[in-house]
C-alpha cells in the first residue's frame, strides 16, 4: 500500500482558493451598455479592468465562475520575469529589440504589482525571492551560461551559480535577483475590491455563450443578461468566441500537477525551476504559524497524460528524496496554453479590429505576464499603442520561425482524433464507486462515471469545442479534451478551454449493452 493512497483518494484542493473567503458578485441577468467589457477575471482581466477604471472608464468585468479560481487559482505564484531559459533564445530567433521588450514587460510587471499591494495594503504574503533555473546535467551547463549573459545584457539582475540550498547535484544555475511570490487570489481579490470600489462592475458565474457584432459588441450569458460595449478584452484562459478557431489552433493546452507540503525540514528560501524533464518546480508559501513546501511539475498535453493520478505520485516521489515529509494538505492541478513561439498573444484581437483585444497564451508564467498584458491592454485601448506591443502582437511576424512547431501541433490533433474514434472500447459499464472511462454502445463512444454513491452519469464524449473525442482524467474526475483542451465535469458542465455548450448527458435506459 502506498503511504499516500488516503491522500490520493481525497478530492483535488487549490491552497490559494481554500484559505481565501467565497466571492459574492451578482451574475449579469440584466442588460447593460459600457465602454469596455473584458471576459475572464483572472490576472490579466481583473489587471486590465483596474487599470482601465482608473483611466475613467466605464468597465464591466465578466467571470464565467468566480474571480481568480482558473488558471490564476491553481498556479506556483511565482513573481517572475524568469520564464525557463527565454532570454537567450528570444535573442536568436526574435532578435535582441524584442527580447528586450520582453524582458522590460515583466520586470515592469514584478514592480507594478508590488505597487499595488503597498498602495492598498493587500495582506497577501508577499516576499521578495531569488528565482532559479538550475541542471543537474554538465552538458546544458552551457545554455545555463548563455541565458546569464542574454538576460544580464538586458538589464536583469541575473547571475550564475555553482550550487543551491538544496540537496541537489546541480551542475550549474541561473540566478534572477529582485524576484517575488505571494498569494495570488488574496491579491487579486484585493485588486478586485478597490476595481468595484470604484464603480467597477463585477459579474461571476456568467458565461458567455453568444456574441454579435455591429456598431458595437454585444455579449449574451447562459442566463438571458448581456452587456454592450464599445471594446471587447478576451482575457480568457483560450478565447471562446466564435472566431477563436485562429487562437486554438496556434496554442496547444499543458496540464502540470502541485503538491503542497508540510516537511520536516525547513525551505531554505528563493524560488527553484529544474532544466531537465520532467521539470521541478519548488517554493515556500507560510500557512499561519506553519509553511507549506510547494512542488509541481509534470507538463503533459491536456488529455494525453498518463493516468493523472500517478502524476501526484511522481512529484510525492521527488519530495521523499529531499525532504521527511509529514503531510500532504493539498494536491491540485492546473491548465494553461502554450504559443507556437513561447510568447504570449497579447493585443488586437486580429490585424483588421482595433475594438477587439485578446490576452492568452501566457504558458505557466501568467502572473507576470499577465499584468504586463493588462498594461499592454490599458495603454493599446486608451493611447493606440505601447511600447511593448511588438514581442506581444497575435499576429507578430516572428511566429513564421516556430511554423515547424506548429505544424507538429497540428499533426498531433488530428491523430488524435482519427485514433480516438477507431480505437475499439468496452461494451459494457463496470466501474467501482468514484471511477469513470469509456465504453461503446451500439457503435457509439459513451463516458461513464460512477458517483461515490454508485449512481451512474453518462455523456456523449464528442467535445462541443470541434468534435474531439475527451479522454478521461482520473485526478480530477472530469472529461478533457486532447486537441484544444476543453474540460468538462463528469456531469458534462464546462470547466475551461474554448467551449461553451455543456456535453449531450445520455440517460442508461436509452442504451444497448452487450
Amino acid at each position: 500500500m502506498d503511504r499516500y493512497d488516503a491522500v490520493w483518494a481525497k478530492p483535488t484542493e487549490s491552497y490559494w482558493i481554500a484559505s481565501t473567503p467565497a466571492c459574492r458578485y451578482p451574475a449579469l441577468t440584466a442588460d447593460l451598455t459600457v465602454d469596455v467589457a473584458i471576459v475572464g477575471a483572472g490576472i490579466a482581466g481583473i489587471t486590465t479592468a483596474y487599470l482601465l477604471r482608473n483611466e475613467g472608464l466605464k468597465v464591466a468585468l465578466i467571470e464565467a465562475e468566480t474571480l481568480a479560481a482558473g488558471v490564476s487559482g491553481h498556479t506556483t505564484a511565482k513573481i517572475s520575469s524568469q520564464h525557463r531559459l527565454i532570454y537567450s533564445r528570444m535573442m536568436r530567433l526574435m532578435g535582441r529589440g524584442l527580447a528586450q521588450q520582453y524582458a522590460e514587460a515583466n520586470e515592469a510587471a514584478i514592480r507594478l504589482i508590488k505597487k499595488h499591494v503597498a498602495e492598498h495594503a493587500i495582506a497577501c504574503d508577499l516576499s521578495s525571492q531569488s528565482a532559479y533555473v538550475y541542471t543537474e546535467k554538465e552538458e546544458h551547463r552551457k545554455e545555463i551560461e548563455e541565458e546569464v549573459k542574454a538576460a544580464q545584457s538586458l538589464g536583469i539582475e541575473a547571475h550564475f551559480c555553482e550550487s543551491l540550498d538544496l540537496p541537489l547535484a546541480v551542475r550549474g544555475a541561473v540566478r534572477f535577483d529582485g524576484q517575488a511570490q505571494f498569494h495570488p487570489r488574496s491579491y487579486l481579490l484585493s485588486l478586485a475590491r478597490e476595481f468595484a470600489r470604484c464603480n467597477g462592475l463585477v459579474f461571476e458565474r456568467s458565461r458567455i455563450v453568444r456574441f454579435e457584432q455591429g456598431k458595437h459588441h454585444r455579449l449574451h450569458t447562459q442566463d438571458g443578461g448581456s452587456v454592450t460595449a464599445t471594446t471587447v478584452v478576451m482575457a480568457t484562459n483560450c478565447p471562446v468566441d466564435g472566431k477563436a478557431m485562429f487562437y486554438s489552433l496556434r496554442m496547444y493546452p499543458s496540464r502540470s500537477y502541485i503538491v503542497a507540503l508540510r516537511t520536516k525540514e525547513a525551505f531554505p528560501g528563493g524560488m527553484y525551476l529544474r532544466l531537465e524533464y520532467p521539470g521541478r518546480s519548488l517554493r515556500a508559501q507560510p500557512d499561519g504559524n506553519e509553511e507549506l513546501v510547494l512542488i509541481g511539475g509534470e507538463n503533459h498535453k491536456t488529455g494525453q497524460g498518463i493516468d493523472t493520478r500517478k502524476h501526484f505520485c511522481h512529484l510525492t516521489n521527488f519530495a521523499d528524496e529531499l525532504f521527511t515529509v509529514e503531510t500532504i494538505p493539498y494536491r491540485w492541478s492546473t491548465q494553461d496554453y502554450k504559443t507556437v513561439d513561447g510568447v504570449p498573444y497579447v493585443g488586437f484581437y486580429s490585424s483588421r479590429s482595433e475594438d477587439k483585444l485578446v490576452a492568452t497564451g501566457f504558458g505557466k508564467w501568467g502572473m507576470t505576464n499577465g499584468t504586463a498584458a493588462g498594461m499592454i491592454l490599458r495603454d493599446l485601448i486608451i493611447a493606440g499603442q505601447s511600447p511593448w506591443q511588438d514581442v506581444y502582437h497575435p499576429s507578430r511576424k516572428t511566429i513564421r520561425a516556430s511554423a515547424r512547431r506548429f505544424v507538429a501541433e497540428g499533426l498531433n490533433v488530428t491523430g488524435t482524433i482519427i485514433r480516438e474514434h477507431i480505437t475499439a472500447r468496452p461494451r459494457s459499464i463496470q466501474l467501482a464507486p468514484g471511477h469513470g472511462g469509456v465504453f461503446q454502445s451500439d457503435g457509439k463512444r459513451i463516458g461513464a462515471y460512477r458517483d461515490e454513491e454508485g449512481r451512474m452519469h453518462l455523456v456523449n464524449t464528442t467535445c462541443t469545442h470541434m468534435g474531439c473525442q475527451l479522454n478521461w482524467n482520473a485526478a480530477e474526475k472530469s472529461w478533457d479534451c486532447p486537441c484544444h483542451g476543453g474540460r468538462f465535469t463528469y456531469q458534462g458542465d464546462v470547466i475551461q478551454g474554448p467551449v461553451v455548450r455543456p456535453l449531450k448527458k445520455i440517460e442508461a435506459s436509452t442504451l444497448k449493452q452487450a
